[in-house]
C-alpha cells in the first residue's frame, strides 16, 4: 500500500459519531482484534482504557473535525497480517453491538468496511 492511501479511514457518520462518544467520554481509541466479540466491528474505548502492547499495531491516527486530539486506530498483529492489503473503512449501522464498545447505549455500532488495495 502506497504512503497516500489512507489504511484506515471514517464515514461522515462515523466521524459525527465520534464527536458525541468524544464530548461524552474524553479521549478515544479503536481497537480491533478480530476475536469472538464482534470481530468485524472496531472497538471503541476511552483512550487507554484498552491497553496495547506488542502483539498490536497502531494503523493510524484519525483526524476527525471538532475532536481535539486524534483517534488511534489498533489491530491484533494477527488480523493486521490478513487484512495487510485492504483499506479499512469504519462505518455506523443501526444495532446492538458489542456491550464493550461506547457506542453499545447509542442503538448503533461501528462497522469496519474494507477495500482491497494494490500490494
Amino acid at each position: 500500500m502506497d504512503e497516500e492511501t489512507p489504511r484506515v479511514e471514517l464515514t461522515p457518520a462515523a466521524a459525527d459519531l465520534l464527536r458525541r462518544l468524544r464530548q461524552a467520554h474524553g479521549p478515544l481509541m479503536f481497537h480491533q482484534s478480530g476475536g469472538c466479540c464482534d470481530g468485524s466491528a472496531p472497538m471503541c474505548y476511552q483512550e487507554g482504557e484498552f491497553r496495547t502492547g506488542g502483539s498490536d499495531v497502531l494503523l493510524a491516527e484519525l483526524a476527525v473535525d471538532g475532536v481535539e486530539e486524534p483517534v488511534g486506530f489498533w489491530m491484533s498483529r494477527s488480523q493486521y497480517d490478513v487484512w495487510s492489503h485492504t483499506r479499512l473503512i469504519v462505518d455506523v449501522v443501526e444495532g446492538r453491538g458489542s456491550g464493550f464498545s461506547l457506542e453499545a447505549p447509542e442503538g448503533v455500532r461501528f462497522l469496519i468496511r474494507s477495500r482491497l488495495v494494490g500490494a
